[in-house]
C-alpha cells in the first residue's frame, strides 16, 4: 500500500512538472534554436556623424535613426529565410538574396504568456533587421554597350571585376558566418540618388564632398558642382540617406539601385584628416578630441593647450588611435572603410579609388547614364591653398613615428590594405 502511494506520488509529481516546463517554454527561443547560421542583433548601435562633423548633426542623426527603428511596425510571422532574386542589370549568372527577419509567433498561441516574454517578443520586432547572403551577388555591374567597347572602356571594366573578386575573397577568408545582418545602421552612411538609381557610401578624405555635389546635380537641385558650397553639401540635408527608408524602401534600393563607394590609401587617407581636423582651427574636433588626446599623452601639457585642445602632434594622434582605451571614441574621418561600408554585407557594384579618381568617377558617371556635360569636380573642397595629401607627405608624418608605431598603424588598417589591394606603404612592414 505504501509502495503504491509513492509511485502514485511520482508519477503526478512528474506530469505537474511537464506541464509546468511546457507553459513556461517561449516559442521565440524554439525557434532560434531550429536555425541555426542565422543571428539576431539584439542591440542598436548609434548612426555616425556626416563626412564633416558637428554636435547638432550627431545628434540629429541619433534621434532619426532611434525614431525609424521604433516605427517598425509589427508583425504575427517570422519569416527566417525568405530570399528574393534581384533586378540588377548583371552580366554574371548569380543574383543576389535579401530576406527579412520578422517575428515567428503563432496566432493564439501563448496568450497568457508572461509580461517579460511580451515585452522582449516586441523589442525584437521593433529591432527586425534585414538579412543578406553574404557576397551573394557576382559582379553586378551596368552591361557596356557595343558602341563602348574599346580598349579604354574595357580595360576599366576589368579593373572593376578584379577589384570586386579581391573584395569578396577577402570577405569569404576573413568573415566567419556565410550569412550577416543589414541593419539601419550599417546604410546610414549610404546616400541615395533616385532618378538614376544610385546608391552612394560616404567615405571621408576620399572624396566625399565633391560625389555629394555630383549626386544632388543628378537630382536636379543644383545645374552645376561649382553652385555648390561647402556648406550646403553637409548641412542643408538635401540628399537622402538609406536608412531614411522604411525596410521596404531599404531592400527595394539595395536589390536595384547600383551601389559604390570611393576609397583611398588607409595611411593617406588618416594624414589627411589629421592635417584638416588638427592643423586648422575647428570648434569641433580641437574641444572634443585635441583636449582629451593632450591631456592624456603629452607630459606637462599647458593649461592653454588643455584649454583649448589646439595642437595635437601626429605622434600623439597615434597614440590616441592605437589606445585600446582611448580617452574620446572613434569617428569616421579615421575609421575603417571595411566598418563604414560594410563591403562584406553590402555587395558594391562599383569600387573607384581616390588615386585614380578622374578616370574611375567618369567612368561610373558614363555607366550610369548621366548628362555627358558632368563630370567629376576637380578643386579641393576645403583648404584650396593647400597642397594635396600626397604619399610623399604621408611618408613625412609617419617617419615621426617608432617602427613599432607604424607597424601597429598598419596592422590596424590590415583589413582595408588587404580588401582593396593597397600595397605595404613601408618595406619594413610585416
Amino acid at each position: 500500500m505504501r509502495l503504491t502511494c509513492m509511485f502514485s506520488f511520482i508519477l503526478l509529481f512528474g506530469a505537474a512538472g511537464l506541464v509546468v516546463f511546457i507553459h513556461l517554454q517561449d516559442p521565440e527561443e524554439i525557434v532560434h534554436q531550429q536555425t541555426p547560421g542565422i543571428k539576431y542583433n539584439m542591440g542598436f548601435q548609434q548612426s555616425k556623424k556626416d563626412c564633416v562633423s558637428s554636435n547638432n548633426q550627431d545628434r540629429r542623426l541619433r534621434k532619426n535613426t532611434a525614431d525609424r527603428v521604433a516605427t517598425v511596425k509589427q508583425s504575427d510571422s517570422l519569416h527566417l529565410s525568405e530570399s528574393v532574386p534581384t533586378k540588377l542589370q548583371s552580366t554574371d549568372k548569380k543574383q543576389s538574396s535579401i530576406t527579412f527577419a520578422m517575428k515567428d509567433q503563432q496566432k493564439g498561441e501563448e496568450i497568457n504568456s508572461i509580461g517579460l516574454h511580451k515585452r522582449r517578443r516586441r523589442f525584437i520586432i521593433k529591432k527586425s533587421p534585414i538579412l543578406i547572403s553574404i557576397n551573394s551577388s557576382i559582379l553586378n555591374l551596368p552591361t557596356l554597350k557595343s558602341e563602348d567597347r574599346s580598349n579604354k572602356w574595357k580595360s576599366l571594366y576589368q579593373i572593376q571585376r578584379e577589384r570586386k573578386r579581391i573584395m569578396r575573397e577577402t570577405c569569404s577568408k576573413y568573415k566567419s558566418n556565410n550569412r550577416r545582418i543589414i541593419t539601419p545602421y550599417h546604410v546610414s552612411r549610404i546616400f541615395v540618388e533616385d532618378k538614376y538609381r544610385v546608391l552612394y557610401c560616404e567615405v571621408p578624405k576620399a572624396g566625399c564632398s565633391n560625389w555629394k555635389r555630383v549626386l544632388m546635380v543628378l537630382n536636379g537641385l543644383a545645374s552645376s558642382t561649382k553652385d555648390i558650397q561647402h556648406n550646403t553639401v553637409h548641412y542643408g540635408n538635401y540628399l537622402k540617406r538609406l536608412d531614411g527608408f522604411d525596410h521596404k524602401g531599404i531592400y527595394h534600393r539595395l536589390n536595384t539601385y547600383t551601389k559604390m563607394l570611393f576609397i583611398r590609401e588607409p595611411f593617406e587617407k588618416l594624414v589627411s584628416a589629421f592635417r584638416d581636423k588638427f592643423e586648422h582651427p575647428n570648434n569641433y574636433y580641437h574641444p572634443v578630441f585635441g583636449k582629451a588626446i593632450i591631456s592624456r599623452y603629452r607630459v606637462n601639457a599647458t593649461k592653454e593647450a588643455l584649454r583649448t585642445g589646439s595642437g595635437v602632434k601626429f605622434k600623439e594622434f597615434i597614440q590616441y588611435l592605437l589606445d585600446v582605451h582611448r580617452p574620446v571614441g572613434m569617428d569616421i574621418h579615421w575609421d575603417h572603410v571595411n566598418r563604414l561600408c560594410s563591403p562584406c554585407l553590402i555587395d558594391y557594384d562599383f569600387v573607384g579609388k581616390f588615386e585614380s579618381m578622374e578616370e574611375d568617377a567618369n567612368f561610373f558617371l558614363h555607366l550610369i547614364g548621366a548628362p555627358q556635360n558632368l563630370t567629376f569636380p576637380k578643386f579641393k573642397d576645403r583648404h584650396s591653398n593647400e597642397e594635396r595629401t600626397t604619399t610623399k607627405i604621408t611618408q613625412q608624418y609617419f617617419a615621426q613615428l617608432s617602427p613599432s608605431q607604424r607597424q601597429r598603424s598598419y596592422d590596424f588598417y590590415y583589413m582595408d590594405y588587404l580588401m582593396f589591394n593597397y600595397s605595404k606603404p613601408f618595406e619594413d612592414l610585416y
